[in-house]
């Protein structure tokens, strides 16, 4: 894993923040300045902040911890579905389930459920069924799947969550911290940071810079997950 350097940050757009009137006190401590009404990131402490949270996955993954992708905003749920199905680790892109984590026994009935209807399509009373009843449960399936795919391997709640935009994303945050789950978050300057076990200082909005710092946690794990010790 190679970590970008200032230029290659600075290119990807991952030093803008959002404006001064929209930007959370507390974040102040991961800035270099204003230009223009707008949050300019310090990327020395991106960076910082960057190869800790990378040293912290490589070494979760290697000890065998199930880490949690999340990240239901449009520029973001491509980058997330494809690092996290590349790694073979859950994911949410479509939204949040209340209780994912704090009431994981109603997801685990959810996916029950969408497995059901999945084995009922084989039976002679499902066939039976007219076209349009056929369809209504089809709807009703493929929307379990969208939801509940991403998350559908996991027996247990997972060790650790890898947050897009930790604003959006308060409701998986605000479980974590209940549950006691540690987070890794990309932290733009409308973020608390101090509520984040391993807050990352980025634009959260820019693709570009969502396509690099994803890269990086994708790339961190998988390196961790090449040392992982092999159980005969």
């Amino acid at each position: 894993m190679q970590m970008p350097t200032l230029q290659q940050l600075m290119e990807a757009g991952v030093h803008f923040g959002h404006k001064k009137a929209r930007s959370f006190p507390k974040s102040k401590v991961f800035t270099f300045g204003i230009r223009e009404g707008i949050y300019i990131i310090d990327l020395e402490k991106t960076k910082q902040k960057l190869d800790e949270a990378a040293i912290y996955l490589k070494s979760a993954a290697t000890n065998g911890k199930t880490i949690m992708f999340v990240g239901t905003k449009y520029q973001a749920r491509g980058f997330v579905e494809s690092a996290a199905k590349e790694l073979n680790m859950p994911y949410v892109t479509e939204r949040w389930f209340g209780g994912t984590l704090t009431n994981f026994e109603t997801i685990n009935e959810n996916i029950k459920k969408m497995k059901k209807l999945e084995s009922d399509k084989e039976t002679a009373k499902y066939k039976a069924l007219k076209k349009k009843e056929k369809l209504r449960i089809e709807e009703k399936i493929q929307k379990l799947h969208n939801n509940l795919d991403g998350v559908a391997m996991l027996k247990k709640v997972p060790d650790i969550l890898f947050v897009v935009d930790t604003v959006s994303e308060k409701n998986a945050v605000h479980e974590a911290i209940t549950m006691n789950i540690p987070v890794v978050g990309i932290c733009d300057t409308n973020a608390d940071p101090t509520i984040i076990d391993f807050p990352i200082p980025a634009n959260d909005d820019a693709k570009k810079s969502l396509e690099m710092v994803i890269g990086i946690v994708k790339d961190s794990i998988a390196e961790g997950l090449k040392n992982k010790p092999v159980i005969n």
